[in-house]
Order: structure tokens, then sequence, then C-alpha cells
């Protein structure tokens, strides 16, 4: 776009809260972690957006909004619009929300190439834009980091992409009364189904270049299986 006006994140942020007033920079952020939108950089570091990367996150922020789609829906949409395409017809805004549309693991199905995970740019959030991103108080936080079920990435002070999308789920999980003490539980139950997973690949640690995919391999299919069991227990 040579010679097009390019805008600050924050003039952007004034042009979307016209129709999104909860944006923030913390969610646009997010957005381009995910690699739904791809600003300029300028010489001196600063993010600088086209008109088309503002037209992608109205797109983006609107079926978020009124259909609640996930992110990996999203990213087909946009990568059809892209090639020039139309993205599907989307049916009237449903009442409410089934799922909180932000934020999701990575994840492949079944049988998929274990090459494809961790392609998407690795988040870094602040203590701060934690709370901003996930809605959670000072105090919900606080007790989840006293269970270690949030916790920065190892080494930093950084939260990644998987504490977030818990601190999400502990802040709409809350009204029903689950809370910590009841997170504690899910996370002993998760680090005793990953003691199967270090079982099955402890064969593999010797093979170099292969224990890290087949670990991945094998976590993923676990968890799929955990999701289906999950399903079947609400049914009965």
């Amino acid at each position: 776009m040579a010679g097009a006006s390019l805008l600050s994140i924050g003039q952007v942020m004034t042009l979307l809260r016209a129709e999104f007033p909860d944006i923030s920079i913390s969610k646009i952020r997010f957005l381009e972690s995910e690699g739904l939108v791809s600003p300029e950089r300028a010489a001196s570091g600063y993010r600088k957006y086209s008109e088309q990367d503002i037209e992608r996150l109205n797109y983006i922020l609107r079926v978020q909004k009124s259909h609640y789609l996930p992110l990996k829906v999203i990213r087909e949409h946009l990568e059809m619009m892209d090639r020039g395409m139309v993205p599907p017809q989307l049916e009237t805004p449903r009442p409410t929300p089934p799922v909180e549309p932000e934020p999701e693991p990575p994840t492949v199905a079944p049988g998929g190439d274990a090459k494809q995970r961790g392609s998407r740019q690795p988040l870094r959030l602040s203590r701060a834009e934690l709370l901003e991103a996930s809605g959670l108080t000072e105090a919900a936080l606080i007790e989840l980091e006293k269970e270690h079920i949030v916790v920065p990435r190892r080494g930093t002070n950084y939260y990644g992409r998987d504490a977030v999308a818990i601190a999400i789920a502990a802040r709409r999980l809350a009204p029903y009364g689950i809370d910590a003490r009841h997170l504690r539980q899910v996370r002993s139950y998760a680090s005793r189904e990953y003691g199967i997973i270090e079982q099955a690949i402890a064969p593999y640690q010797r093979r170099a270049g292969s224990s890290r995919e087949v670990a991945a391999d094998v976590t993923q299919l676990m968890i799929h299986v955990h999701a289906a069991m999950m399903r079947i227990a609400s049914e009965r």
C-alpha cells in the first residue's frame, strides 16, 4: 500500500470503539499473535495499520460479537477472502454465546502433522494484560495463582496462551460456583493423565529428534479422548 496512510494502534482503537467499546490493545495484539492481522512495523518498531488491516479487524470483531465464531473458523474465512473468495453466509446472530470466542490453544486433528503445531507466534502477556484480556479480577487471579492453576511461562514473568484460556474459563465458571479449589482438582487430574503419557513416550526418549513429536502426538490424542469421555459423561 505504497502512499497509503497508515494508522497507529491508538488511532485504530479510536475507530473500532464506535462499534466495539470493549476493544483493547491486548485484544488487538492477541489477534496479531494468532496471525489474523499483520500490521507493518515502522523503523521505530511501532505497529502501523493499513485500511485492509482495519477491515480485517472489523470483520473479526463483528463475527465474534454477533456469531461467536471460534478463531479457527475465522481464520478459514479470512484465508478465503485473501484468495478473492466470499466466506460462507452466516446465520442470524444467536442470543447467547455457547463458548468464549477467545483464546484457543493450538490443536491438531488426530493423525495430523505435529510440525503444524507451534507455527503461530507465542503469546506473551504481562499480568495487567492478562487481567484485561481475561476479565478476571485481581483477587480471582491471586486465588488461581495460589493453587498454581494460572502461572507465567517457565522462567519468565509473561503469561502464555494456555494461561489466558484457563483464566477466561475460570471467570466464566465462577457464576456456577466452580472456583480455584475445584480447578485445583482438575489440575491434579491433568497431572495424573500426563503421567500416563510420560510412561508411553519413555521408550522414545533416546531417539534424537523424535521424542518431542511423539509427546505432542500422544498428548493431542489424549486430549481428544478426554474431551470425548466428558461429552459421553454429560449425556448419561
